[in-house]
């Protein structure tokens, strides 16, 4: 039985040129558009005619696996049409795997749908993959992906709406001067897909001018709403506060850590030069011990010939492990890291206490690029049943070294280092008394 594919999907004549594209050899898209433009439906089709052209392993990946289930496994089109039966049933090998939100197609293509909320899951070999929302995704997910694409000759697609200037809108800038990308941005002015009368009943129903002009003309400039440090962050760019930040050999650096248990610990290392916060290196890894943490420090120690101050870590590092009795700041110092525990104080306490300190920042715009990504997106949770914020940070990839700042923060309102205690007078005292070493 011959199958047409595109299935059960005529795409509108705004999405063609994208289709176009990519059928003459594109093989990387950057799409913004417009909130109910069709873009996953659109990418999905896609996806599928590529998975029957080429047998291979296909990611359709989301900010979250929640939101991939909500939005592509489980979801729907406004005439109730679910998006998977634009998956014909007869090129589909066995039965969906629902757990894994995985299919196989009869000529051995897989396609899975998955989110970067946990980054070791996208460590995969894909021909071809999507990402939906890129501007809400882990922006080290692209990192891990694009040199297995570069190998095997494969192709990648992004659709988002913009989430301020952040990744998502580093990447359209770069894919718009770059000839080998296909970029587009279309707003409700561009397509017609959505009347005005449509979008004046969101305003009447609550949604504020800021979202509309995000969601439906495709602003960058309103930063992203939510945004906890948003503001913050667009003035220490346009202030030329986000510049070369250079070590001072003169200065102790502090650390500050956020310490997953099975998930990221984010370190931030400052120094505090008179009334400004030098944020000089941030570092992020997860699926590791206190040990390789300890060894980075130690490495960055030798390379910078630095000498260490405080490192700081939330209250609850006392905490004891059931298996070896110990808790992780006793663990911690055995290697060599002894940290000062922080009072335990409300999350909103510490927000407060980030932007208290924020207009004093300098971030190192190379060894910090990643880190100052983190805190503009740190954001606000979305209700999105009744289209409003919840007062509760959303968590996902920005969580852990926005944490980990917020730490940074408090110990600066708690232990201010601007004591007169130089790495100069630290090594005299050194030298003196020859404490064991320091990490």
């Amino acid at each position: 039985m011959a199958i047409t594919l595109p299935y059960n999907y005529i795409p509108r004549d705004y999405q063609l040129p994208f289709l176009k594209a990519m059928d003459s050899g594109c093989n990387r898209a950057v799409k913004v558009w417009h909130r109910r433009a069709g873009k996953d439906k659109t990418d999905l089709n896609f996806m599928v005619k590529r998975a029957m052209q080429r047998k291979g392993y296909y990611p359709y990946f989301f900010p979250t696996t929640a939101m991939g289930r909500k939005i592509l496994w489980d979801g729907m089109d406004k005439s109730g049409f679910k998006f998977l039966d634009h998956i014909p049933r007869d090129l589909i090998e066995g039965k969906p795997n629902q757990t894994e939100m995985k299919l196989r197609l009869k000529n051995g293509s897989i396609i899975q749908i998955m989110g970067t909320d946990n980054i070791d899951n996208v460590g995969v070999n894909p021909v071809g993959c999507n990402f939906s929302e890129f501007s809400l995704q882990n922006k080290k997910a692209w990192d891990l992906i694009r040199p297995i694409l570069a190998e095997n000759g494969g192709w990648a697609v992004f659709n988002f709406t913009p989430r301020g200037k952040n990744h998502a809108y580093d990447l359209l800038k770069m894919a718009q001067a770059n000839d080998k990308w296909f970029a587009e941005v279309l707003t409700v002015d561009d397509t017609k897909a959505i009347s005005k009368a449509a979008i004046q009943e969101e305003r009447d129903s609550g949604m504020s001018e800021d979202m509309v002009q995000q969601e439906f003309y495709c602003s960058f400039e309103l930063g992203q709403e939510g945004s906890y440090y948003g503001k913050y962050m667009t003035r220490a760019l346009q202030g030329g506060r986000i510049c070369s930040v250079p070590f001072d050999p003169a200065v102790l650096v502090d650390t500050a850590w956020d310490l997953g248990v099975g998930d990221s610990t984010a370190i931030w290392f400052f120094q505090q030069t008179g009334g400004e916060i030098h944020l000089i290196d941030y570092y992020e890894r997860s699926g590791e011990g206190l040990a390789h943490y300890a060894s980075v420090l130690e490495k960055k120690k030798r390379e910078y010939n630095l000498l260490y101050g405080n490192h700081y870590a939330p209250h609850d590092i006392e905490a004891r492990e059931l298996g070896t009795g110990l808790s992780r700041k006793e663990y911690a110092s055995q290697l060599g890291l002894n940290f000062v525990t922080l009072p335990k104080i409300s999350i909103d306490a510490g927000i407060e206490a980030v932007r208290s300190i924020l207009p004093r920042c300098w971030f190192d715009a190379r060894n910090c690029d990643y880190g100052t990504k983190v805190l503009e997106n740190y954001r606000k949770r979305l209700d999105e049943k009744h289209n409003v914020y919840s007062n509760i940070p959303q968590h996902d990839w920005a969580s852990h070294g926005a944490d980990a700042f917020r730490y940074l923060a408090i110990a600066i309102k708690q232990y201010s280092n601007n004591s007169g205690m130089t790495s100069s007078k630290a090594r005299e005292l050194y030298e003196a008394y020859a404490p064991p070493a320091m990490v």
